[in-house]
């Protein structure tokens, strides 16, 4: 059971749970606000902290969110000699922005009802994220139209070339998007005699699924998120492969070794600020290196690991490729080999990114690795 928030309203006290995916701190004071305010003056408000509890027609809301978010957005900059500065600077603009427009909340009654004027129903896709409750919920628009969109990735699917099938992202699991990386497991050479295959932080388990269509008898596939373990597991057993994969709730390795390692580890080295944020953000690269210091004693003798990691944060300033090298050498590893690909993604092409001189040289690769 989380935060319970409680708040006077038209002479009576109320109560809700209060839901936050990136962890914001629970309203002390709630303001009740509708229709008649002001983008404005709510922007104002929610920019010095005020939470803004909507009471009003809810596409008037939607409205107003779009308003704050055209307030919210950061000065523009151009590109300085230091795109490590730039990025910090960027994501202190993100988060700054988050606060301010998570600031605007709405209800959800007990039976995940949307209870406002021209509202959608929520209840299928709040039921997917929150499961039952006995009790009604105050979380923000912006989380509430996440929730919304995710269901809808989740209803229609992530078609993957190199499955030929789709994959089906839940709320707060990083989506399939970027291709390349799936396709570099696709393609690479399996190791002879492959029996047993691990695939760690599965996610969706895309990557579990490609192996075990490629042939491999085994795949233990694990995550350290309940939500990952719980979309991985429901692909997979659509996809016909829940005979060939174990879906295991863990922190990187199972137990027991493996003739094949696989790992798509976060490629940026800072802090993440939400959970799905986890996929991609890694403060220190402590879980790349502890993938890499224990690696040697979850590998058959004569087995691999592949590491599939972007040069993004090199290109940004944010590491080294020293750095990998050294760390890869520390943990007792040898590179076998290595294969590259350009990124696929839309944002490598959006010549008006901040960062887009280093999105558009950006390199995806999967280095073959072994004990010494």
């Amino acid at each position: 059971m989380g935060t319970t928030v409680k708040w006077a309203e038209n002479g009576q006290e109320r109560s809700a749970l209060w839901r936050s995916e990136n962890n914001a701190p629970a309203p002390k004071t709630i303001h009740i606000v509708g229709d008649d305010i002001t983008a404005d003056v709510a922007y104002k408000r929610a920019s010095t902290g005020e939470y803004l509890l909507w009471r009003g027609d809810f596409n008037n809301a939607r409205q107003l969110l779009t308003a704050l978010t055209r307030r919210a957005q950061p000065k523009v900059r151009r590109p300085s000699a230091s795109p490590a500065e730039d990025f910090h600077l960027h994501r202190q603009d993100q988060a700054r922005r988050a606060r301010t427009l998570g600031m605007l909340l709405v209800e959800l009654d007990a039976n995940h009802v949307l209870d406002y004027g021209r509202a959608p129903d929520v209840r299928l896709a709040a039921t997917e994220v929150y499961g039952e409750t006995s009790m009604p919920s105050l979380l923000s628009l912006r989380e509430l139209l996440s929730i919304i969109g995710a269901h809808e990735w989740r209803r229609k699917g992530v078609h993957i070339p190199a499955l030929g099938a789709s994959i089906e992202p839940h709320f707060g699991v990083f989506s399939p998007l970027r291709g390349e990386y799936v396709q570099l497991v696709a393609d690479a050479p399996l190791p002879a005699g492959i029996t047993t295959a691990f695939d760690i932080g599965t996610g969706t388990g895309v990557l579990a699924a490609i192996l075990a269509q490629r042939g491999v008898s085994h795949v233990v596939a694990t995550d350290r998120d309940p939500r990952a373990v719980a979309c991985a597991t429901a692909n997979l057993e659509r996809l016909g492969f829940a005979d060939r994969v174990d879906v295991q709730l863990t922190d990187i390795f199972p137990a027991g070794r493996a003739s094949l390692v696989v790992c798509n580890p976060p490629w940026i080295p800072t802090k993440p600020t939400s959970g799905i944020e986890h996929a991609i953000y890694d403060p220190g690269s402590r879980m790349l290196r502890a993938f890499l210091d224990r690696l040697s004693k979850h590998l058959e003798p004569g087995g691999e690991a592949w590491l599939v990691i972007s040069d993004l944060a090199e290109l940004l300033g944010l590491a080294t490729r020293e750095d990998l090298l050294d760390s890869i050498d520390r943990a007792g590893l040898e590179v076998l080999g290595r294969t590259d690909t350009s990124p696929t993604h839309a944002r490598a092409r959006d010549s008006d990114d901040l960062f887009h001189a280093a999105r558009s040289r950006e390199t995806t690769s999967l280095w073959r690795l072994a004990p010494r």
